[in-house]
């Protein structure tokens, strides 16, 4: 069981190796995509894990206290899609299909896998879990309206198939292990939660590996255009996470909550932004929506060591 334990604790502490690898992987061996039907079973898993952490008592301190929810929400589904717009604008403007893309992919929902991340951080597990909720149920209406109000695109989101999936990969998994640790008056989250967490960590890792499958075709036929956007999502994606932990900052929020802004603004749910692009949009529009898998989980991974040091000289001071 040590060694079994020790493996999560590898896995999470070299995060900032262990994602690029993946994605490397990913590229390398398309092939691996094969395991694209366990992608929901597997945020399933980790969602449960991660909110064994959770009571239901912090959901209600989340819902009586909403401000950093709210604020989180606001920046990653209103700051960051303008933005995202007038700056694709204002590189790519005179490519339309290459600045809805970008627009696309910072109008989806928080990523599920934040829970995850913040979980490994020490987050709020209420926050994440509550934001991530708030943001996936919204998503079939502010979707569509972001489009519009930016773009002038007019899209209808198959609302049912979405929230199905959010019903099977957060809600019900993040109510079970909520209830499983309330239940036990917290065994669930001292002897169940580090028992399971290193599944969880590989299932993170499957995850980013069958997801970085996606990118191999765009990868392979590169032009100089595609390059400078790839360019500009990794730097806007690391701007995500930096406006969500400077906003915490500011905002004078403790750590836990820091960190679960920090990646409540940054993650972005890619898997759902290239089923809408792929039903919905000219192929060129996938390519900004997707390219973000070769960055996400790799930038997530620095700023979670940055995080990390953060913490360890908040605690020497």
């Amino acid at each position: 069981m040590d060694a079994w334990k020790r493996l999560g604790g590898f896995i999470g502490s070299h995060m900032a190796f262990v994602s690029p690898a993946c994605v490397l992987l990913g590229v390398l061996f398309p092939q691996i995509g094969a395991m694209r039907p366990l992608v929901i079973p597997l945020f399933a898993f980790m969602t449960f894990q991660s909110s064994l952490s959770n009571t239901f008592g912090n959901l209600a301190r989340t819902v009586r206290h909403p401000a950093p929810m709210l604020v989180s929400l606001a920046l990653a589904s209103v700051v960051m899609p303008c933005a995202a717009c007038a700056l694709a604008t204002a590189l790519f403007g005179t490519n339309p299909n290459l600045v809805c893309g970008v627009v696309l992919e910072y109008s989806v929902p928080i990523a599920v896998v934040c829970a995850m991340w913040t979980n490994m951080l020490g987050g709020d597990p209420a926050l994440s879990l509550a934001s991530i909720l708030v943001s996936t149920v919204a998503a079939p209406f502010t979707i569509p309206l972001t489009l519009h109000a930016l773009l002038g695109q007019t899209i209808e989101v198959d609302a049912a198939r979405m929230m199905g999936e959010m019903i099977v990969s957060i809600a019900l998994p993040a109510l079970a292990g909520t209830a499983a640790n309330d239940l036990t008056h917290g065994r669930a989250a001292r002897e169940l939660s580090p028992v399971i967490a290193p599944a969880a960590k590989i299932a993170l890792v499957l995850v980013i590996l069958t997801n970085s499958t996606g990118v191999a075709p765009y990868v392979r036929n590169l032009t100089p255009t595609l390059v400078a956007v790839a360019a500009f999502i990794c730097a806007f994606s690391a701007g995500g996470y930096a406006i969500g932990l400077l906003v915490a900052r500011v905002m004078r929020r403790p750590y836990d909550q820091t960190a679960s802004m920090t990646y409540l603004v940054g993650m972005r749910n890619i898997s759902a932004g290239a089923v809408i692009a792929g039903e919905y949009f000219p192929g060129e529009v996938m390519f900004p929506v997707v390219i973000g898998t070769l960055f996400q989980q790799v930038l997530a991974a620095c700023f979670g060591n940055l995080l990390r040091r953060t913490r360890r000289r908040r605690a020497r001071d």
